[in-house]
């Protein structure tokens, strides 16, 4: 029996099939597994044993629409595949999954829940949704395997990644608190100001030593807050994701906006504290395995408008961006106390 199962983007989506194809791995170990995922995302599934990674090009061979019709051959050379499990299912998705479907292959699609969501938008539904994790296990479960996913840390640093963080200065005197302050989307941003302020009073009431992480792109940024950060340590262009997830399982905390950052600490083992404005985690994004109460975010009862989006896009329709601006660095330092995360 062959499995192939695609999910190529984005970083935290990815990062959210660990605790599903870790189970799944542990529980049917003489299935096939091969996972259809980008080249950069590799180091998540490392600790994964006997899952086949295929990493496609998409910036060379397997680009376009000839590209993916490359890429259906390409996997058609390893073993007959019986099920195609697309946890994606968007355009380049269902163009492979069709493909390959024309062999014989059953077809099995994530349900991303679309309506339910709108729902939640339009102020017509405050129940939790479905976490990403559990849709995810209901593909399988329509392919007639069944999955309760890993609780515990799905992510397990690379041996070689360990040995490079044990070199770094993490202090054992000290609380080493990951900082993640940047989101791709303007809704789900805090405000630079009032990350700086929450750490200075963090760090007047205890010792502790800041690791802020971004993406690439957020470099200048993250640099220029280190420099307002004292003691802080730039985690983005020292090390590979690799050596992150490492790291990041060594911290005592993480402290993110709804970010892929987020996820991978929270996949990693270590507790996030999580910082909302426009989006919510009750649509079935919030960090896999956290208690509710470590997202912080303005109750809806308060602030009736959110949340107003599903993934950050858009601008505040109020124009004061109530749901961030309202809570304050002194309210955020408060809920870590109320926590005893700090």
């Amino acid at each position: 029996m062959h499995l192939l199962v695609i999910r190529t983007s984005a970083m935290g989506d990815v990062a959210l099939t660990t605790p599903v194809i870790t189970a799944l791995r542990k529980k049917y170990p003489d299935i096939e597994i091969t996972l259809v995922t980008r080249p950069v995302f590799a180091p998540f599934f490392s600790s994964i044993k006997d899952l086949h990674l295929f990493l496609p090009d998409f910036t060379g061979r397997h680009k376009g629409l000839f590209g993916i019709i490359r890429l259906s051959r390409d996997l058609k050379k390893y073993d007959k595949i019986d099920h195609v499990i697309d946890l994606h299912d968007v355009l380049r998705s269902k163009i492979l999954r069709w493909i390959i479907s024309m062999s014989g292959s059953q077809v099995y699609v994530i349900d991303k829940g679309r309506a339910e969501k709108k729902q939640v938008i339009k102020g017509k539904n405050r129940k939790r949704l479905k976490h990403s994790v559990e849709r995810y296990c209901d593909v399988f479960a329509k392919a007639g395997f069944m999955v309760i996913p890993e609780t515990r840390q799905s992510i397990i640093p690379a041996s070689e990644a360990i040995e490079k963080v044990s070199g770094l200065p993490l202090t054992m005197s000290v609380s080493n608190i990951g900082v993640a302050p940047y989101a791709k989307h303007e809704l789900k941003s805090w405000p630079e100001e009032n990350m700086i302020r929450l750490l200075n009073i963090i760090s007047e009431k205890n010792g502790v030593k800041y690791w802020l992480f971004g993406g690439v792109e957020d470099y200048e940024r993250l640099n220029s807050l280190h420099e307002k950060i004292p003691g802080s340590y730039l985690v983005v262009g020292r090390l590979n994701l690799s050596e992150e997830l490492a790291l990041m399982s060594r911290l005592d905390f993480m402290i993110s906006m709804d970010s892929s950052n987020m996820h991978m600490a929270a996949l990693s083992g270590t507790k996030v504290v999580s910082i909302w404005g426009g989006t919510d985690p009750i649509t079935g994004f919030g960090a896999w395995q956290e208690p509710d109460e470590f997202a912080i975010r303005i109750p809806a009862e308060e602030l009736t408008c959110r949340p107003c989006t599903i993934y950050g896009k858009g601008k505040c329709q109020r124009g004061d961006f109530a749901c961030m601006n309202w809570l304050t660095p002194e309210k955020v330092f408060e809920k870590l106390i109320n926590l005893k995360i700090i």
